[in-house]
């Protein structure tokens, strides 16, 4: 076990340093932040380079990236240029107003999904399976701004039943919500009713059926853990890309999360804050792939190693 979590530990050290070296260099080398901040032109030579210094733009890049990463090592992920402020300040004020929309579209549609793939997985080649599987073919193949789009046309411009924008009231997490369910309900319902297809398909299905056991048995006890494997891949997948599966719903809806800040963010070349966003979103994607390592020994003692399945 020390060995299964040392390499993945390890794995994620690693994952996190390409992060931030990817981050890093594809906002340097894509373009000059001066330009966003100064009229190059008719500004003073004297300012240019008393902000390339300031922000250590004068140094080669090389140079640059040491120094950031040894600033890194130590807590320090920079300030940002916009607000003149830690980066990492600035990113945490805008945790709170993703995670209002994030956490509870992560449980609705977690619900919804798992009921309609298991429901539709019982019920096999029926009118209702197929009913189910088109709607998730539906959610999750159209674009995630054309739906916010046209929910906000639909219930805020036409119907006037909600807000199409801001963060004043919780009515205005509606559609954000709702928006993100959609097409993350459809994918959990495919893999769900595939896992439960294929597990249903197995022999010691049969034999249970065979020897009596009712029906709602089998399914609690021997179909349900043994599709659970793919159900909690996806899931934490899912639960990993929760800050950077905001970006366009928070964009539409004008909420003020983290995903607006990193467009806002990489239109103004805020570079601190852009590589803190990155980092989160990769830590947050390592940490969970961490979780569902784990929990496939538990689902699955097979996953575990020869040893630990045997004790």
């Amino acid at each position: 076990m020390a060995q299964f979590i040392l390499t993945r530990l390890l794995r994620a050290l690693m994952t996190l340093f390409i992060i931030v070296t990817f981050a890093f260099f594809v906002m340097r080398l894509s373009g000059d932040p001066l330009s966003r901040f100064f009229d190059v032109a008719t500004t003073p030579p004297e300012v240019i380079e008393a902000f390339r210094r300031q922000w250590g733009l004068d140094q080669p890049i090389w140079v640059q990236f040491y120094k950031y990463l040894g600033a890194v090592f130590h807590g320090d992920l920079g300030n940002s240029m916009r607000e003149n402020r830690p980066a990492l300040d600035v990113v945490l004020d805008r945790l709170p107003a993703t995670l209002a929309i994030m956490a509870p579209t992560l449980v609705l549609k977690t619900a919804l999904g798992l009921l309609a793939g298991i429901t539709a997985a019982l019920h096999r080649n029926s009118v209702f399976d197929r009913l189910i599987m088109s709607i998730s073919v539906l959610g999750f193949t159209v674009p995630t701004f054309v739906l916010a789009l046209v929910l906000a046309l639909v219930f805020a411009v036409q119907l006037h039943w909600l807000p199409s924008g801001g963060y004043a009231t919780p009515l205005h997490m509606v559609l954000p919500i709702v928006t993100l369910s959609i097409a993350g309900s459809a994918v959990i319902a495919r893999y769900a009713r595939s896992a439960m297809v294929e597990v249903l398909g197995q022999p010691f299905v049969r034999t249970a059926r065979a020897k009596g056991v009712p029906w709602t048995k089998i399914i609690s006890r021997h179909v349900l853990p043994n599709a659970a494997v793919p159900i909690v891949t996806i899931f934490g997948f899912m639960l990993g890309s929760m800050v950077s599966g905001a970006v366009v719903v928070e964009s539409v809806f004008s909420w003020p999360g983290i995903g607006r800040l990193l467009i806002s963010s990489v239109t103004s070349r805020d570079l601190a804050v852009v590589q803190v966003i990155l980092l989160l979103i990769g830590a947050m994607m390592v940490i969970s792939n961490f979780i569902v390592d784990l929990l496939y020994g538990v689902i699955d003692p097979r996953m575990r190693g020869p040893r630990q399945a045997e004790t």
